[in-house]
């Protein structure tokens, strides 16, 4: 089970080292003068020690006026110096250069982890929290800057490092050359060991909960209208509370395990310069090494132990990142939820026929199909409501002539092609829709109408608020079509919000018009006015309505009525209303009892039952305050 883990542990360091890779073969150039750089620079740092031996080896060996050796002297010292400067001067190079390769990878990255989030499936989206995704992305995206910087300005050179100084001491002294040899490569081992297997699962798991804590902020705040109207403050608080004391156990086994990894490296690195100058001392000793001899190894042993201090950090960095990478990476393994065939082509839908050909579609796994060879034709420009109870597949109807799923058999076409064989994106420009609860950008009023025509000039903007009776509130802004409406347009009301959702299907211009009881949050003056307008919108376009109350469709051409995934009624208002048992005639006949009692008087008699109930049993019930708010 260890062993398993070990290797899932691995694998994902291989998934995000291979695609930082793939992203570095975007800048080949770039990359190749980098690592060029890179190593100039530790070449500069594994000389220094050799001439700073020599120096002092000048100096040691004769007296001060000895010409020759005051001549190797400073010349030994001005390589020192030439090679310090060098050094400078190309990690700035480097500094720079990586500056630009980062931050064009970071675009680059956040632009295709944003491309694929958007075309992932419409279940993933309904069962993740859009904080939690945003914390993934920018978390990953951010991660990269620090495995940038530790793969090639840090590891790297220390990797050289380590190989120069273990060949130049070798050369000299094997002996030394194998404690420094065999003690970086077992500093290294246990260092990536800890990490790997001690660190790295620790860093995981506090990862999850930085990404819950990042979907609970965000779930408790896009509701925060909800929380006021229950009073809910102070239970939404207790609710995170518990959520940030995981988050905090989590992170803090995470930085106390990252602070043990530190120590025994510490503890390795003392063992290690113990076992150095041992050996120097030895060499001094037994007349194999002078001052310059020794001054040579304890340079390289200064300059490799704060590589080897640095290498530790690194590798902790190099784990960090990689952790906070791994989510991101994740989301391009996912499969996007419908993909464009190769050969799909945009769509000119000059008519609008929707057919549906023996089409049988279920839900992922599901053991039982929706639908089950539906066929229904739609012709171009009629006008179609689709009735049925909740959950009878009036919504899914819809969604799978968007092709935002795929049947799971037979074909849905428009215009006769197949919906498969089309650009998604494509054809759902020319479908315009009006939801029953409609989404707005935090943008201005003007780009959220134009959102279906980007194109559109402010005339046409303002000509289709007009025929959506939206063009009188806005007026009244003090910002006008340059008002900002707030997160999914909180700043305006639910009847204002409808509005501009149906000024936009007014722009959009589409063959195609999908209205999901589009008046249903309007006042009944604007509705009015809609109504009308909803009239002249259908005209010559083929028009489904998802009808909830029923007097929204008795002037459309048909009604589909569905029940459990079939259509088991079909025609127009006065054909199904004159069948006696007809499925059409008893919802109407329950919606219409329902509404002969007004709200008011509902709400009273109910208010009297319970107190007479309450009376009944003994106890005094309190009468509710009932406010209404009219639509």
């Amino acid at each position: 089970m260890s062993g398993h883990r070990i290797e899932l542990r691995s694998q994902v360091f291989r998934d995000v080292l291979g695609y930082t890779l793939r992203h570095w073969g975007g800048q080949p150039g770039r990359i190749a003068g980098i690592v060029l750089l890179v190593l100039l620079s530790a070449g500069a740092d594994v000389l220094v020690p050799l001439y700073a031996g020599r120096l002092v080896e000048a100096v040691a060996s004769s007296a001060p006026g000895d010409a020759i050796a005051r001549e190797a002297a400073w010349t030994a010292f001005a390589i020192v110096l030439a090679l310090g400067l060098t050094r400078a001067v190309l990690r700035q190079f480097v500094f720079h250069n990586i500056i630009t390769l980062t931050l064009r990878m970071m675009g680059r990255i956040a632009q295709d982890a944003f491309g694929r989030v958007q075309r992932l499936s419409t279940d993933w989206h309904a069962n993740s929290f859009a904080g939690s995704t945003v914390r993934k992305i920018t978390r990953g995206v951010w991660a990269l800057d620090l495995l940038n910087d530790t793969l090639l300005i840090a590891l790297l050179p220390a990797a050289v490092m380590l190989v120069g100084a273990t060949v130049m001491l070798g050369m000299s002294w094997p002996i030394m050359g194998v404690v420094v040899g065999v003690g970086a490569v077992l500093y290294l081992g246990v260092t990536v060991v800890m990490s790997l297997a001690y660190v790295a699962p620790a860093a995981r798991l506090a990862n999850a909960w930085d990404t819950r804590l990042g979907g609970a902020l965000s779930d408790a705040i896009s509701c925060n209208a909800v929380v006021k109207a229950f009073g809910a403050e102070k239970r939404e608080e207790a609710r995170l509370s518990r959520v940030i004391d995981k988050w905090q156990s989590r992170t803090r086994r995470t930085w106390v395990r990252g602070t043990i990894n530190g120590g025994v490296q510490a503890a390795m690195l003392i063992g290690m310069q113990a076992g150095l100058l041992g050996v120097s001392l030895y060499l001094w000793q037994t007349g194999q090494a002078n001052a310059g001899d020794i001054t040579l190894a304890l340079s390289m042993f200064f300059i490799l132990q704060s590589y080897l201090r640095d290498i530790g950090m690194h590798i902790r960095n190099l784990q960090r990142s990689v952790n906070d990478m791994e989510e991101l990476v994740a989301l391009e393994h996912l499969p996007p939820g419908i993909a464009d065939a190769v050969t799909a082509r945009a769509p000119q839908l000059a008519r609008g026929e929707i057919r549906f050909n023996d089409v049988t579609f279920r839900y992922g796994q599901h053991p039982v199909a929706l639908f089950s060879r539906l066929n229904v034709r739609i012709a171009p420009g009629e006008r179609v409501g689709l009735v049925g109870p909740s959950g009878s597949g009036k919504t899914t109807f819809v969604k799978l002539i968007q092709r935002l799923y795929d049947v799971t058999g037979g074909s849905v076409t428009l215009d006769g092609e197949d919906v498969r064989e089309l650009q998604q994106a494509a054809m759902r420009r020319q479908i315009a829709i009006v939801p029953q609860e409609p989404v707005l950008f935090h943008r201005s009023l003007a780009e959220n109408i134009a959102y279906g025509r980007p194109g559109a000039t402010r005339e046409e903007v303002e000509a289709a608020a007009r025929l959506a009776s939206a063009h009188d509130f806005i007026a009244r802004l003090p910002g006008g079509y340059e008002t900002l409406v707030g997160e999914r347009g909180v700043k305006l009301s639910g009847g204002e919000r409808q509005r501009v959702a149906i000024a936009r299907a007014f722009l959009a211009d589409a063959p195609i018009l999908i209205l999901d009881e589009a008046t249903s949050s309007l006042d009944s003056e604007s509705e009015t006015l809609i109504q009308a307008a909803m009239q002249r919108l259908m005209q010559g376009r083929t028009t489904l309505v998802i009808a909830h109350r029923l007097s929204t469709v008795r002037e459309l051409d048909r009604l589909l009525v569905f029940e459990k995934g079939q259509v088991i009624e079909s025609g127009t208002h006065a054909e199904l209303i004159a069948r006696p048992d007809g499925v059409y005639r008893r919802l109407l006949q329950h919606q219409a009892e329902g509404m002969q009692l007004g709200e008011a008087d509902e709400a009273a008699l109910l208010a009297d039952q319970d107190a007479e109930a309450s009376s009944a049993s003994g106890l005094a019930a309190p009468r509710p305050t009932v406010i209404f708010l009219g639509t």
